[in-house]
């Protein structure tokens, strides 16, 4: 296993690897890149676009700063892998693309900005609700392009930010702005505009992490230099022996 990739509902696998030959794996939780690492050959690169949350452990941070300090190349983009990537860039996850900028700029701040939720794995994992990052987006280019005006993107934006993130969607935040009073007029353009585009940051970042990682493969993809001492506390070492049970197990 030369690269690892985590990817789930951001982007079919399918269309990943036409672009990056790699070992996709689920989106990735606690013990995930541990168990990675603890394998006899431990990947020259680990890539997270998406990771799971909220009823299963995140993956930590702990686990990654463990994999740089191996000299393992870590990359992250588009959902999870911005979050992290933002938190741990100091440390040498390379992040990529505009929502890692965000996060790492403090643009945004809440890990809520790319939640979504998803289908199971068998069926590809189907996206069930839009990401905040996308739908802010959509209507930016959207007033860029004068389909609606300033301030109904302002209202548009601040309604779905209050929606709890399972419920948003663009036919929820369109109804949203009918319930509100905003111009039918702007709402059936923003419409039409979201039908024809599909704005779809996540994606283009997921896409640009798969880009740039396969210039780097092409380049050599040399490893990482660590510039902190990992320091193993004791929640790492029984991280560790969960992973090593498991697979005595």
């Amino acid at each position: 296993m030369s690269i690892a990739m985590f990817l789930g509902p951001t982007l079919p696998v399918a269309t990943a690897r036409r672009i990056l030959e790699a070992t996709y794996l689920p989106p990735v939780a606690m013990g995930d890149v541990t168990a990675l690492l603890l394998q006899p050959e431990q990947p020259r690169a680990i890539g997270i676009i998406d990771g799971v949350f909220e009823r299963v452990p995140a993956v930590w941070h702990k686990e990654l700063l463990f994999a740089l300090s191996q000299g393992v190349r870590v990359f992250g983009s588009a959902s999870m892998g911005a979050l992290r990537a933002a938190e741990l860039h100091t440390f040498g996850m390379e992040g990529v693309g505009r929502i890692f900028e965000a996060y790492r700029d403090g643009v945004l701040e809440d890990d809520d900005e790319v939640a979504v939720i998803h289908g199971a794995a068998e069926f590809g994992y189907p996206q069930l609700s839009e990401a905040m990052v996308n739908i802010r987006e959509g209507l930016a280019r959207a007033e860029a392009g004068s389909h609606i005006c300033p301030a109904t993107r302002q209202r548009l934006e601040t309604a779905a930010k209050q929606m709890f993130y399972p419920e948003r969607s663009w036919p929820s935040v369109l109804a949203c702005g009918a319930a509100l009073g905003l111009p039918a007029a702007e709402l059936a353009a923003l419409q039409a505009f979201v039908s024809q585009t599909a704005p779809n940051l996540k994606r283009d970042d997921a896409l640009a992490l798969l880009h740039h990682l396969a210039a780097a493969w092409e380049d050599g993809l040399a490893p990482h230099t660590p510039q902190f001492i990992f320091e193993p506390s004791c929640y790492w070492r029984q991280l560790v022996q969960s992973q090593l049970d498991a697979d005595a197990a």
